[in-house]
């Protein structure tokens, strides 16, 4: 007996099975190059960065720190592999391999290329009006020091895009063989510095030597030096300075500003894909923020290491020392403007910022000496 059904598909031939698959087959497969392979896992970006910092310094530490955020903020995309000094090209030669292609970036601090343009130096260098590593960082986010910054790469023909910050607390003046009580007794010194540090210290009558970290404290060892100075207690334990020198000089204007730079070679930058490229900056960012808490906690435990395991001799460095600074760095930055329009126009906005912001800070700003001598009396240097 037929049903209803039977006689609607009577004449009907039914399709072979494997016909039925194929077909199937064939509609899924079209549905699949409709839709993006999301399901394809895509191999990241790998690029091949260097230091300037030897392996063990913090330095080459934060660094790392920069790239390992890199990947973390880009969910893997981006994988940086961060070389110490000397793994593919000399520290200071850095900024030539990145513009070149032969890294395709780097770490470092922006003062080192002052031998490319001297308005580098102004990037890290100086007493800067007034202002600290983060208020100088404030003129580069919102005070035009970023553009200008791009101006200097252009002028120097270097093909980098640079991610500025990392901020460096106050360099110290410096170590010593014997104390200094004023700008008498800096005459005539044979002193390692860098950048435009070098106008400031020749300046007040020194004999001013640039030279790779490595070998700084073999140099004072050897006499070759009378002092020397390079970033932070951390570092400075590290070189070796407690065995060649015991007079540790705190707070100086010869760098009392610097930070960091992330540099990438433009074309390798302009090929990352437009997302990773906008996480970038906010990595600079956030290691911004890190480095300075990190340094913090690591600088402050060396700084009074040197003193009670290494037995360093630690002083503040005299006022009129200091005012001897102040005063030869306007000579400096007066020289070098008149000699370089570029250099006048960085100075300019840097006055600008600084003038506006240091009156607000100085003038809000309670006396945090006068806080720590309350709760914990006097410091332990004199």
């Amino acid at each position: 007996m037929k049903t209803k059904d039977d006689s609607r598909n009577a004449g009907k031939v039914s399709p072979n099975p494997r016909r039925r698959f194929l077909a199937a087959g064939a509609a899924t497969g079209a549905s699949a190059l409709a839709f993006p392979m999301i399901a394809r896992a895509q191999a990241p970006i790998a690029l091949k960065f260097q230091s300037t910092w030897p392996l063990k310094f913090i330095y080459h530490e934060f660094a790392l720190d920069w790239a390992k955020k890199a990947s973390d903020l880009t969910g893997g995309k981006l994988k940086i592999e961060m070389l110490a000094a000397g793994a593919v090209v000399p520290g200071l030669q850095v900024v030539e391999a990145v513009s070149k292609g032969t890294l395709d970036g780097g770490h470092g601090i922006p003062a080192f290329w002052f031998g490319k343009h001297p308005a580098f130096g102004l990037y890290g260098a100086g007493p800067d009006f007034g202002m600290d590593a983060n208020q100088l960082m404030g003129w580069v986010e919102y005070g035009g020091g970023k553009e200008l910054f791009a101006e200097i790469q252009k002028a120097a023909q270097l093909n980098i895009v640079s991610y500025l910050g990392g901020p460096v607390p106050c360099e110290p003046l410096g170590w010593f063989k014997k104390p200094v009580r004023g700008p008498q007794d800096l005459k005539g010194i044979k002193f390692r510095t860098s950048g435009l540090a070098v106008d400031m210290f020749n300046g007040l009558g020194m004999s001013t030597i640039q030279m790779a970290p490595a070998d700084i404290v073999p140099a004072l060892d050897r006499g070759l030096l009378d002092g020397a100075e390079f970033a932070s207690a951390t570092d400075d334990r590290v070189m070796g300075f407690p065995d060649v020198a015991k007079y540790y000089f705190q707070q100086s204007y010869h760098m009392s500003n610097n930070f960091c730079e992330v540099m990438f070679n433009k074309a390798k930058h302009d090929a990352l894909p437009e997302e990773v490229k906008a996480v970038l900056r906010y990595v600079a960012h956030a290691a911004h923020a890190d480095m300075s808490w990190k340094s913090m906690h690591r600088m402050s435990q060396d700084f009074i290491e040197l003193q009670t395991k290494d037995k360093v001799n630690v002083f503040r460095t005299p006022k009129s020392i200091l005012d001897a600074q102040l005063k030869a760095w306007k000579e400096v930055i007066a020289r070098r403007s008149a000699e370089n329009p570029l250099f006048a126009k960085v100075i300019e906005s840097q006055m600008a910022w600084a003038k506006r912001v240091m009156y607000w800070h100085n003038s809000v700003q309670v006396n945090q000496s006068a806080a720590y001598t309350h709760y914990f009396g006097k410091g332990p240097i004199g």
